[in-house]
């Protein structure tokens, strides 16, 4: 990578994890469900890092996580943030060996699904151990529901946004200079095939 390219890329990274802090505090779009709350396209920013690079993803869950942290977020929220580090890696790695990924329907679909049980299984795992055994807390409608269901219905609207707005960032010429995703034009596979056909 050039040197030009790195500092695109520390900057692209810089920008994300500002804009990943500041969407949970400043959005009118939330939703609060004790005891969780959920907040509109407040993934979008690690998502988009996901379709640059593993490095930047990886950057921006921590940074996003260490603003949380310095902000005073209650420590389950820093904690389930910092859990996000796992599923932007494996996500970002993927598209890295997978770049097309985005440029078809299905495959999109699948992705999304992945990243969103991966998302809504750390999310669980982290408040697991605030909630069990507490016999005021109903489990299955607290944990399983609203956390676990919940974050993996929250992961795919924001990665269906992330998509949206990747299509017009990837414009930028700095911006798809330095990612691995560098089209997201998403077609059914028997559409596609036939757009190839007709260029050839």
């Amino acid at each position: 990578m050039s040197q030009s390219n790195k500092i695109h890329t520390m900057v692209l990274s810089a920008l994300l994890i500002a804009v990943g802090i500041l969407i949970p505090i400043i959005s009118p779009i939330k939703v609060i469900l004790e005891p969780m709350s959920f907040t509109l396209a407040s993934h979008v920013a690690i998502m988009i890092a996901m379709f640059v690079s593993p490095f930047v993803a990886v950057a921006t869950t921590c940074g996003t996580t260490l603003g949380f942290l310095l902000y005073g977020f209650p420590m389950p929220v820093v904690l389930r943030a910092f859990s996000h580090v796992v599923w932007a890696f494996a996500g970002a790695y993927y598209l890295k060996k997978h770049p097309e990924t985005l440029n078809n329907v299905w495959k999109s679909l699948l992705y999304m699904l992945g990243v969103a049980l991966l998302h809504g299984i750390f999310e669980v795992a982290i408040v697991l151990p605030i909630y069990v055994g507490d016999p005021t807390v109903d489990f299955m409608y607290m944990v399983m529901g609203l956390v676990g269901v919940g974050t993996i219905v929250h992961s795919c609207v924001d990665m269906v946004l992330s998509i949206a707005v990747w299509k017009v960032l990837i414009k930028n010429r700095s911006i798809a200079a330095v990612a691995n995703v560098k089209e997201a034009d998403l077609k059914f596979g028997k559409e596609k095939a036939l757009q190839t056909t007709s260029k050839a």
